[in-house]
């Protein structure tokens, strides 16, 4: 049985994060996607010139559809852009039982444009995260979510799982992207204690989306019914390949895309 798996999320016209990337790599891992808009960009691969909102209600509309209707298997959220939103959308979830989430904490685009009112936060914190089978921030959106310091070693992000787990997620995701290392590794904090996962860092500049594109991986892998570790060794190692193969694509002229379809594509075809 083919999986349904849901992304709320922010749309990105230049197709390389938000809901374009989402539904991308759900068509990779072999689920059928669907969509609910929180947000219009103006953006590209150099940045975010302009956001424009949708409604609360209707954001709760769009979800309210789709699970009158479809099958939800798994459901991913990713920009929920302010504090009426995230209301709306953990309304809407709250009495779905037994369907995984994974929330991509969005805050900051690549560009350093911000995605989400700092007053959102609140609400994030205390209505979606006790949702969530898997939260997924890097480390600066750990450290905002924590009101912390950025981690800047392994202890410091092993630590700020644990935080972030103890505020209701059944299982964080810490993504260390951003430290200063050759490396790049993830912590996942779960019930049963800490799990790392190693990569090496890939030299490209193609690296927009990759926040998208690894929790809508995880997504369709918990829809799947893979366990959170399994997931995240799943979904990291897609990421992984199609980090290594973006530049094979020549999208825009700054951070461009991962390459969702690397497995499916032939180069120059």
């Amino acid at each position: 049985m083919i999986r349904n798996v849901l992304s709320i999320a922010g749309s990105d016209p230049s197709g390389g994060a938000g809901i374009q990337a989402d539904l991308k790599a759900f068509s990779a891992r072999g689920v059928y996607g669907m969509a609910v808009l929180t947000a219009l960009t103006a953006q590209n691969t150099q940045g975010v010139s302009g956001v424009h909102l949708v409604p609360p209600e209707f954001v709760a509309d769009q979800i309210n559809a789709v699970f009158a209707d479809v099958r939800v298997n798994a459901v991913k959220i990713g920009m929920i852009a302010n504090a009426g939103i995230a209301e709306a959308v953990a309304a809407a979830l709250a009495g779905r039982r037994g369907i995984p989430i994974v929330i991509d904490p969005v805050m900051i685009a690549k560009g350093g444009a911000a995605l989400l009112a700092p007053e959102a936060i609140d609400v994030l914190t205390r209505r979606l995260l006790p949702l969530a089978t898997l939260l997924t921030p890097n480390l600066p959106e750990a450290a905002a979510l924590l009101h912390r310091p950025v981690a800047s070693s392994r202890e410091e992000m092993a630590a700020q799982a644990e935080q972030l787990r103890a505020l209701g997620p059944a299982a964080v995701l810490v993504k260390g992207g951003h430290l200063d290392s050759d490396e790049s590794p993830d912590v996942l904090a779960t019930v049963g204690g800490l799990h790392w996962f190693e990569a090496r860092r890939v030299p490209t500049k193609n690296t927009h989306g990759t926040g998208c594109t690894l929790s809508s991986a995880l997504a369709a892998e918990l829809a799947k019914g893979a366990s959170a570790e399994q997931a995240v060794a799943i979904a990291k190692d897609y990421l992984a390949d199609a980090v290594a193969a973006a530049d094979s694509l020549t999208v825009g002229s700054g951070h461009g895309p991962v390459q969702h379809f690397h497995a499916l594509w032939k180069h120059g075809e």
